[in-house]
């Protein structure tokens, strides 16, 4: 019943977080505690016995290993040099004052001061991703905050990682030769046999050593295979060897990591969250206590010292005003990384006889809790009280990159509107990119993507993809996000009848995109030669004169006002534009010998300003 129950217990966490959207981590610590310390339901201890050490382990193996696989060179060096200085420089601050602050104020041992220093570094897209959809921060702050946690996930635990392995091989020798030899013997295990196994397992998966059904299995079997093997070979070198797997798989050509991310994600929402529910319920209040207010200070330290220092020496040489570095101060939530990260090297300390090591998870605890829920709390009054808080976003997510998608986009940002393109179909991705257009590839309702696509700006969804079954998904997963007046989808065209039978209202409602037309129809007009077009309506120019010079044909798809709202085109009959409205249209190609006497008519015209008057002027082609 008590297996059964941290699941039931997780998953509730979890839905909560998403219905409040807030960082799942603080209902988790809740859940933890509350089923642990305060009601005594959970006892890890007594459940788990021998096999809570391992299990942890190979946990935080898995976390590292799938943080590390996002950890791409050519993307961390494209982020702009705040994320570029923010990584060494914060790291370095953070740890220092950490540490300092924990051994000076707490008087506890060096050893745990430095773990403590080195891990209260990492932050984690899992608890900033969340924060940064409630708040919407501008686009630089957002991609600040979005990549230092993404980055800092793997690194701030490898670094967690060399420190304890410092510790460890320093107390196995009481010369310092000695404990120099198995330091090093743990970085040279960990990088080589990392290095190894990553080029092998990337190798096996490009090359197709592995039928596809065993590339997410194999690859987990395998990367704790190596993890453990590590080990043995050198003590507690395996989370330093799983790290340089990861980093090294990313950073190879041609190898098909998204399908193993997305593994994970499931993986995730059974294992991570249960292991955080297990790591909160050891909580002893008992040694928070103990610590007095000596705790609050240290947090004080990182939260009021550490961190402005961090961002203000790492913004030196960048354009980022007074506003964004005071908001950037204030946001670094700590995530389950850190959590884990402590609970595995408290235990291993606790092992080794270190004394003092049983301050290390309330340390790290109270500053998760109290980094998630002031942070959480405050950053949008915060952000308005800077200014640094988007205007309403009035962009668009379009699901799809094929052509018909591209045409639209193209005629969305020569309005200065922004836009993202996701597409599973690597062909539609590549064609989008060429034309510079803001693209993810992936499945756009994963984790993944939920972390590391910019929505910036975003706050309305098209859904112009022939993928049925995904565009329902999505449908859902959107409606959450950004509300039922935000997310637009075409038609299902004749078989659109027999299956509201079997469509929840829920995504009927979104349907009906561009006057209910189908996607195979759209594809079709853009087939024939349509084009998307702006058209400027005034005076001598009305809705009713642009309908009639395309006889009727055109296909209006998006009014932009006077006050330069834009707004998507459901039923051309309930469209009433003004005089000074834009229409973004889908128009027929003019028949040939239309087009050539517009073209002799053109030549003849000497100054620009003699086609003013034409209705014609008033169209910019998009394409």
């Amino acid at each position: 019943m008590i297996l059964a129950s941290i699941g039931v217990i997780s998953l509730f966490c979890q839905w909560l977080a998403w219905r409040m959207r807030m960082p799942a981590i603080l209902f988790l610590l809740i859940g933890g505690i509350v089923a642990g310390p305060v009601t005594g339901f959970l006892n890890p201890e007594a459940v788990f016995d021998d096999i809570l050490f391992p299990m942890i382990s190979l946990a935080v193996a898995i976390i590292l290993f799938e943080g590390s696989l996002t950890l791409r060179a050519e993307e961390i060096r494209s982020h702009g040099k705040m994320v570029r200085n923010l990584i060494p420089v914060g790291a370095l601050v953070t740890s220092t004052i950490g540490t300092l602050a924990a051994r000076w104020i707490l008087e506890v041992p060096w050893e745990v001061a430095l773990l403590f220093g080195a891990i209260s570094v990492v932050t984690g897209p899992t608890v900033i991703a969340p924060l940064l959809r409630a708040v919407r921060p501008t686009s630089t702050i957002a991609n600040i905050l979005r990549w230092e946690g993404i980055i800092i996930d793997p690194l701030g635990a490898l670094l967690a990682v060399l420190v304890f392995e410092g510790i460890v091989s320093w107390g196995q020798g009481n010369v310092f030769s000695h404990a120099l030899y198995i330091f090093g013997k743990t970085l040279m295990v960990g990088f080589l046999i990392g290095a190894a196994a990553g080029y092998l397992n990337g190798l096996a998966l490009r090359k197709h050593w592995l039928p596809q059904y065993l590339h997410n299995a194999g690859t987990l079997t395998f990367m704790l295979g190596v993890y453990v093997l590590s080990n043995e070979l050198a003590h507690e070198a395996g989370l330093l060897t799983v790290t340089v797997m990861g980093i090294w798989m990313a950073n190879m050509k041609q190898v098909p990591v998204e399908d193993i991310l997305e593994f994970k994600e499931s993986l995730s929402v059974l294992l991570i969250s249960a292991l955080f529910i297990i790591l909160a319920a050891r909580v002893d209040f008992g040694s928070i206590a103990g610590l007095g207010w000596g705790l609050v200070a240290v947090l004080a330290c990182l939260i009021l010292i550490a961190r402005p220092i961090s961002i203000f020496l790492s913004a030196i040489g960048t354009k980022l005003n007074w506003r964004e570095k005071l908001y950037l101060s204030w946001i670094a939530p700590r995530g389950i990384v850190a959590a884990a990260v402590s609970a595995l090297f408290a235990l291993q300390l606790e092992r080794a006889g270190f004394a003092g090591a049983n301050t290390l998870v309330p340390l790290v605890f109270m500053l998760i809790i109290a980094t998630v829920t002031l942070q959480s709390l405050t950053a949008r009054p915060i952000a308005k009280l800077l200014n640094v808080q988007e205007p309403p976003a009035h962009g668009f997510l379009i699901l799809g990159a094929n052509p018909v998608a591209r045409l639209i986009a193209e005629a969305l940002g020569k309005h200065e509107i922004p836009v993202m393109l996701t597409d599973t179909n690597w062909e539609n991705v590549r064609q989008a990119r060429m034309k510079n257009m803001p693209v993810y590839f992936g499945n756009p309702v994963s984790e993944h993507a939920a972390t590391h696509m910019d929505l910036t700006g975003i706050g309305n969804v098209l859904i112009l993809s022939p993928y049925k079954q995904l565009n329902s998904l999505a449908t859902y997963h959107f409606l959450d996000w950004f509300g039922d007046d935000s997310v637009f989808s075409l038609s299902e065209g004749d078989q659109d009848q027999r299956a509201r039978l079997q469509t929840a209202g829920k995504i009927q409602r979104t349907r009906g995109l561009f006057n209910s037309v189908s996607y195979a129809k759209l594809a079709s007009l853009v087939s024939q030669g349509y084009t998307v077009k702006t058209t400027n309506l005034r005076e001598e120019f009305s809705y009713q004169q642009f309908l009639d010079q395309y006889h009727n044909q055109a296909l209006v798809l998006f009014a932009i006002d006077g006050r330069k709202h834009i707004q998507a085109v459901r039923d051309m009959e309930d469209l009433k534009p003004e005089e000074d409205w834009k229409l973004i249209s889908l128009v027929p190609p003019q028949p040939q010998k239309e087009r050539k006497e517009k073209e002799k008519e053109k030549e003849r015209e000497k100054k620009p300003e003699s086609s003013a008057s034409s209705p014609e002027s008033t169209e910019k082609p998009a394409d």
